[in-house]
């Protein structure tokens, strides 16, 4: 290999670890309020990850360039190219990874919106938090952005370009906040993380195809399709157990779209119809939770979306999964995974306390003693409100005013216990 071109490689791998070395802890360049910032647990995973991928680029650049003053002239030129290509893209990793964490922290400096971040963590983390030793909650973390709907990047999953994703990261709609819905959509991915943990998922599975064995080519149809749309549908379970009608209230308010949408059956989506998707989420409601209201909000979705005008094969194929829709719920509130050691996934994540009479009650207790609401866990809050919100006794623009207030609150709450932690100091 001839110098100029080691002298060039040098030259650029050493422009390389300068700006590598320009990528400092979030902690030194982000500012927020202290009831904005994540939690101590949450903050230490991503600047460890983050660390960790930092050194490892720059020994291997180190390497990289000890390499080409000790042992690469007998190596071509395209073979040092190489080398150094696969260095630059480590580097292009490592960006990425930044830049994924860095919309996390960044909007945490936003006014009002940073410390109401904060709170939807706490809110997440109370989903997530079974009663029982199920599993270790890793941390969690929210951010905001457009569309409609939200989305998760689970902890424990592959980061892009590698390496293990330390905490689950929750993309909330922006046109959620802060309002009627943002448990539904919050609560709906933090199911998706409880799933994965419990492995409900593939333990469902066997089950599933089971029934596909069928004579009945349509039944097999059907179960094929329950399959297909399996994730998504215990991700809802999770949240109307969790959260009850709020849960099923704000999903109406995400997939409420033109009828040509809400009506389509995508075999290749793993969302199941909109149509058929509302209708399951009240089942599962009634099957949690029994009460008239799941029948009430049933029939006005059917009528918003009359089955009228459809061609026949897909009618057929709707009126068929809603045949099958109870016993479909059944057999998921009934499951019992290994990973929960002979209990179903109601006993697991369903409760006495979030039923409609109780729910109702809790509101109604509140306002005798207001300083119980701030008191009470996230999600049992939530799902207060979205039966107070279907009860007739809680109006948009109170609801929106308290969850600010409460967000707060969570934010600043879990602000003070994460310092006193890390002071070791007595929680009072």
């Amino acid at each position: 290999m001839a110098p100029f071109v080691a002298w060039m490689l040098a030259w650029e791998a050493r422009a390389l670890r300068t700006r590598l070395a320009r990528l400092r802890p979030f902690a030194l360049i982000e500012s927020m309020l202290p009831a904005a910032a994540l939690l101590p647990q949450a903050q230490v995973a991503i600047e460890r990850h983050l660390a960790l991928g930092r050194h490892d680029l720059e020994r291997a650049i180190r390497g990289f360039m000890t390499w080409l003053r000790t042992g690469a002239r007998m190596e071509s030129a395209e073979a040092a190219q190489r080398r150094f290509t696969q260095l630059r893209l480590r580097f292009n990793v490592a960006l990425t990874q930044f830049d994924l964490f860095s919309d996390v922290l960044t909007q945490r400096s936003e006014s009002e919106s940073g410390v109401w971040l904060s709170g939807l963590d706490a809110a997440a983390t109370d989903a997530l938090t079974l009663t029982g030793r199920w599993y270790v909650v890793p941390p969690v973390v929210c951010y905001l952005d457009r569309g409609a709907g939200a989305a998760i990047r689970r902890a424990r999953t592959r980061l892009p370009g590698g390496g293990e994703n330390p905490l689950a990261v929750i993309r909330v709609p922006r046109e959620r906040m802060v309002g009627s819905g943002i448990a539904s959509s919050l609560v709906h991915e933090v199911g998706h993380q409880g799933a994965a943990l419990l492995d409900l998922v593939a333990s469902l599975r066997p089950t599933l195809q089971a029934l596909q064995r069928d004579p009945d080519p349509a039944q097999r149809e059907v179960w094929q399709l329950w399959e297909r749309w399996i994730s998504e549908i215990v991700a809802d379970f999770w949240a109307v157990a969790r959260v009850g009608v709020a849960s099923t209230l704000g999903l109406i308010a995400v997939v409420s779209l033109p009828r040509a949408f809400v009506l389509r059956i995508d075999i290749g989506d793993p969302h199941p119809s909109p149509w058929i998707r509302v209708l399951l989420s009240c089942t599962i409601g009634n099957t949690l939770y029994p009460h008239p209201q799941w029948d009430r909000i049933a029939a006005m979705w059917a009528s918003f979306y009359p089955l009228q005008g459809i061609d026949a094969a897909r009618r057929d194929l709707l009126d068929r999964l809603r045949a099958t829709m109870g016993t479909f719920v059944s057999l998921l509130a009934n499951h019992r995974p290994r990973s929960l050691r002979g209990r179903s996934m109601r006993e697991v994540l369903a409760g006495a306390e979030r039923t409609p009479h109780a729910l109702g009650a809790q509101f109604r207790a509140w306002h005798g003693d207001p300083g119980a609401l701030y008191r009470a866990p996230p999600s049992i809050v939530f799902a207060a409100f979205g039966q107070a919100r279907m009860d007739g006794r809680l109006s948009p623009e109170d609801e929106s005013a308290l969850l600010a207030k409460l967000l707060s609150h969570w934010a600043l709450a879990g602000s003070l216990r994460g310092a006193a932690r890390c002071a070791a100091l007595p929680r009072t």
